[in-house]
């Protein structure tokens, strides 16, 4: 039987009866957490990107068991979010409807593809047995302090008709629709990840994860060592605090911006430029974040009428106000110091503004302005002559002394902002009562349920304000009537604790069980994308150490060891989307080759962490190579029963080298997600054994029938129903995955012998075989008597023979 989808069927319906791939919790102590990012059920399909995913993680996960871990593999579907509410728009099918009827479809997929996931664990976050426990997760941060509500600028999605995060803009636009993004006051629920910052940075050293996420994380949390500075604003009993890294440049302030945003601006303002300032404040807010703060952009700006005081030396600063400032970053209130700062400097040569150098360079420094590093204070009062690394913490403890400035860590990290103005999420459980204001759901009325019948048509407000039964309730403080919250809940808080819930997925009574998680988690393996590195792999960090920080956990980070996979491109080298036609649906291809074929060209067609464009003749290759080894297989089974010899000689020593150096090489480059070289290192075996058939007639049956046993237990991680057939066709018994991951020997990998290669004058003209201990002197004697080396010497004088060990020996005639 040539391998087929029938053998797929044949041995994913015995694996399902047997329960082969079954967690067993009593095997704790080998426990292995092997998780994939979920995916999400927005089309109707797996495509080829969750293959790449799922599949040769699946893989790794394999291998590990058969090296006596007990595999904790689960899967579920991160099931709400706007993808579906969207489709549901355009096509009338509800989003619960269209996707619960996806989860079916890529249930079946995933169960064709083979993988090891123990369906027993699943989690689907839009059923109220999961989102009941999102609401419990919201109302311990809320309790702790940890969710609030507040009314601020917030990223606005005029497309999708919600509120974006910070993470979910990419370059001023929506990171679902591609929109440009604008501003809107709206009064919404925020996580306080901030208070986290300097805990999510320390941890990230002790973490086996890519240093690029790492870095991205760095960077998106961006501490900053600097000051608050207190300015009074000149005749009113107003005052602000700016922060900054450089103190030391305090005396060369000659006037000071604050955000448009900023509150005070309307205080502030004096009539006479009022007008001017109301215009500008609506042309800031048409633009976004990253726009304001790109170094491209010319600055602009608006006085304002009013001065502040200078904290030291009194002198009247004016007060502008201009884009380059967010009230979201720090204060929302900078310092301009024109002559040592880049941006200060072009504002201030636009507006025609004084600039004051007080720090001048070292000898040997360009001078030039802006003068932006540390050097040596001038015309700073007491200061003049400190060094600016001194004089940036002395300056500031005089400030102190008269309470004007203190040090201050400042963190480019946002708290997270998770309401949104959609219908297919978590309903948030908060009940607004007029009279006792904020009431959390009591836990024992958990869920709020998401209601079924709902006018969804996004037109800016939240779709559940528009159904009175879900809205109207009683307050569980005085019992008055009172609304619910209308919003839904970000579907990255849905992910921030999924992991969690996997192996206690069926607790009704509690979110997981606390000494069974602390057992289990953290997850000890974590595939996923890159694209969710400062986005749920940041949340999910800061969720578990809040969780653990109110003694529902022990440990501190939840992904001990993470890899990314890259991306599969359509044949035109583009990402694959719909819109370009260019997408690679798994199906045809699994129905004509089978999926291990299909898998096995994934593993070897492309670097794991990198990906590539997709190529039909690759899976054609695979196949025959598949073909290659049954063929292999069918032809020892009918000489099995031959007699043959006992000896191990050169032959059997160079086949047992290359079956041991395949089973060290494959364990290494497996274990690193290498799985193209270890698929190589595979077929020079599967050749190593075709040389040795038909080369040798008097076989040695022992060593020939281990290696071909060592060739399929290496190989069922890659091709596991395949192998499975394989295993069974040489008459052993069931499964090849019960079978101990082959060792190598370290003895087989020295060889007796080895060949090197003959130059006379640099060019290769012959090659040798010698012993592996020959010394050099044996070496230079053998060379030079080689049958093909003694033409291009005789009769001509050897200058020298140079040995290189183990690789070349070089004749140096005249």
């Amino acid at each position: 039987m040539t391998y087929s989808r029938d053998i797929d069927r044949k041995w994913q319906k015995k694996w399902e009866e047997t329960e082969l791939y079954k967690f067993n919790p009593q095997n704790m102590d080998k426990k292995l957490y092997c998780l994939e990012m979920f995916s999400y059920p927005s089309g109707a399909k797996l495509h080829a990107g969750h293959w790449y995913n799922y599949g040769p993680a699946d893989s790794w996960a394999r291998m590990k068991r058969m090296q006596g871990y007990e595999v904790f593999h689960p899967m579920g579907f991160d099931a709400f979010g706007l993808p579906a509410e969207n489709y549901a728009i355009k096509t009338g099918i509800h989003p619960q409807d269209s996707t619960l009827q996806n989860i079916k479809t890529m249930e079946r997929q995933l169960k064709e593809m083979g993988a090891t996931f123990d369906w027993d664990y699943e989690v689907i976050t839009c059923l109220p047995d999961y989102y009941k426990w999102t609401q419990w997760v919201f109302l311990q941060l809320y309790k702790k302090g940890l969710a609030y509500r507040k009314k601020a600028p917030v990223n606005w999605c005029p497309s999708c008709k919600t509120v974006l995060a910070n993470e979910q803009v990419v370059e001023g636009t929506c990171e679902r629709c591609g929109s440009e993004v604008t501003k809107k006051d709206l009064t919404q629920w925020f996580l306080k990840i901030t208070d986290y910052a300097e805990e999510l940075l320390e941890k990230l050293d002790e973490l086996d994860w890519p240093e690029k996420t790492k870095m991205m994380q760095r960077n998106w949390i961006g501490k900053s060592d600097g000051a608050e500075i207190e300015f009074k604003v000149d005749g009113k009993d107003i005052s602000f605090k700016v922060f900054t890294t450089r103190a030391d440049t305090l005396y060369g302030v000659t006037y000071v911006v604050l955000a448009p945003e900023n509150e005070i601006v309307d205080q502030i303002t004096t009539d006479k430029y009022r007008r001017n300032v109301e215009e500008y404040k609506e042309y800031a807010r048409k633009q976004s974040e990253i726009e304001r703060l790109s170094t491209e952009k010319e600055k602009t700006g608006v006085f304002t009428g009013a001065y502040a005081i200078h904290p030291i030396t009194g002198e009247k600063l004016p007060i502008w106000i201009s884009d380059y400032v967010l009230a979201t970053y720090g204060t929302g209130c900078v310092m301009a110091v024109p002559a040592h700062d880049e941006r200060d400097y072009m504002f201030a040569k636009k507006y025609d503004l004084p600039m004051k150098r007080v720090i001048k360079g070292r000898d040997g420094v360009d001078d030039s302005l802006p003068f932006v590093e540390y050097g040596i204070l001038v015309d700073s009062g007491d200061f003049t002559g400190s060094k600016s690394e001194d004089a940036r913490i002395e300056i500031v403890k005089m400030l102190e002394k008269e309470g004007k400035g203190s040090l201050k860590v400042n963190y480019r990290l946002r708290d997270w902002l998770v309401s949104r103005q959609r219908y297919w999420g978590a309903p948030i459980p908060i009940i607004h009562c007029e009279k006792c204001g904020l009431v959390p759901v009591p836990e024992e009325d958990l869920p709020v349920l998401l209601p079924y019948n709902v006018e969804f048509s996004p037109d800016g407000e939240s779709p559940l304000k528009k159904s009175e039964e879900f809205m109207n309730t009683t307050c569980p403080k005085c019992g008055g009537k009172a609304l619910r919250d209308p919003d839904t809940l970000d579907t990255f808080v849905d992910s921030s604790w999924y992991f969690l819930r996997y192996p206690d997925n069926k607790n009704d009574k509690e979110p997981f069980n606390k000494e069974l998680i602390d057992k289990m988690l953290p997850v000890d393996k974590y595939i996923g994308g890159a694209e969710h590195a400062c986005m749920h792999l940041l949340y999910a960090r800061f969720v578990t150490k809040a969780l653990r920080d109110l003694g529902y956990l022990d440990f501190d980070e939840p992904f001990k060891s993470l890899i990314h996979q890259g991306i599969i491109l359509g044949p035109d080298g583009n990402k694959m989307s719909k819109s370009r036609g260019n997408t690679i649906s798994p199906d045809e291809y699994i129905n004509e080759y089978g999926s291990d074929v299909f898998r096995m060209y994934l593993m070897f067609g492309f670097a794991f962490t990198e990906g590539g464009p997709w190529n039909d003749d690759g899976i054609k290759a695979m196949s025959r190579f598949i073909s290659r080894i049954e063929r292999l297989i069918d032809k020892f089974t009918e000489d099995k029963g031959k007699s043959g010899k006992n000896e191990i000689s050169k032959d059997e020593k160079e086949l047992n080298y290359v079956r041991n150096y395949t089973i060290k090489s494959v364990t290494d480059d497996a274990e690193k997600f290498q799985f193209n070289t270890a698929i190589a290192r595979i077929m020079e075996l599967v050749n190593a054994l075709y040389k040795y058939d038909g080369e040798v007639e008097n076989k040695n049956m022992k060593l020939y029938e281990e290696t071909i046993a060592d060739l399929i237990r290496v190989l069922a991680p890659f091709a596991p129903h395949f192998s499975e057939e394989m295993w069974e066709r040489m008459g052993y018994s069931y499964s090849v995955f019960n079978q101990k991951w082959p060792e190598y020997d370290d003895k087989a990998l020295v060889k007796d012998t080895i060949e090197i290669a003959i130059q006379v004058n640099g060019k290769v003209r012959g090659r040798l075989e010698i012993p592996s201990g020959a010394t050099e002197k044996e070496i230079q004697d053998k060379a030079l008597v080689v049958e093909s080396i003694k033409q291009f010497i005789e009769g001509k004088e050897i200058k020298k023979v140079v040995v290189v060990k183990n690789r070349l020996v070089n004749i140096v005639v005249k």
